[in-house]
């Protein structure tokens, strides 16, 4: 069992959430399209797919460059407000944190919570709001306590992925604030919101990979 994974395993890492997120671009589809524009796997996938391209290309001496490269991969190639999100989500803690020479669970937590940090005062969302939001902050919330803990990457991914379900799921209830779907008031009730099903995916994949590589 491994606790981090190296530069090129966090590489290699986004070349693994680009499989995912082509294999799942008609699930989030079919998602972002009953209450949002439709676009969001395609989106999504494009993105990764453009950040694993773009890693591969690109000589990496830190964990910092490797988040860096892959969120602007994602904001120069899927546009809109998924892009800059996503984007952030990964670069907005590249730069604030560091540099991490290794992705363990204290480099994670870190680039994470940052990040979280900057999407939160770029988009203005909060919990409850019916964004990405409501599963990446239990996530990171997650993570923070399994690094208190002293625990491992896979232990902590482990607890995110599962936080980020239940914040994905508990979307369904809530209205929406931003977006297109802010228009549909209450019938939007019901339906759960890509951004946080694609924060679940991340965690799932990250889980995945780890595991895979023997974390």
């Amino acid at each position: 069992m491994i606790g981090a994974l190296s530069i090129q395993q966090t590489k290699e890492l986004f070349a693994y959430l680009a499989e995912q997120f082509a294999k799942n671009k008609a699930f989030l589809t079919e998602i972002d399209s009953a209450i949002g524009d439709g676009d969001h796997g395609i989106g999504m996938a494009l993105g990764f797919a453009r950040a694993a391209e773009v890693l591969a290309e690109k000589d990496c001496e830190t964990v910092n460059d490797v988040f860096h490269h892959a969120g602007m991969a994602m904001l120069g190639s899927m546009g809109g407000a998924s892009g800059v999100i996503f984007g952030t989500m990964f670069m907005g803690g590249a730069k604030r944190t560091g540099p991490f020479g290794q992705l363990d669970l204290e480099a994670l937590t870190a680039l994470f919570s940052s990040s979280l940090e900057a999407i939160k005062q770029r988009g203005k969302a909060e919990l409850g709001d019916k964004t990405m939001i409501d599963a990446y902050e239990p996530a990171v919330c997650a993570l923070r306590q399994c690094c208190e803990r002293a625990q491992t990457l896979l232990e902590g991914l482990q607890v995110a992925e599962e936080k980020a379900r239940e914040g994905m799921e508990q979307t369904k209830a809530y209205q929406a604030k931003f977006g297109r779907a802010k228009s549909l008031g209450e019938r939007a009730v019901g339906h759960q919101d890509a951004g946080a099903t694609s924060v679940w995916l991340i965690f799932r994949s990250m889980r995945e990979w780890v595991e895979r590589i023997g974390g």
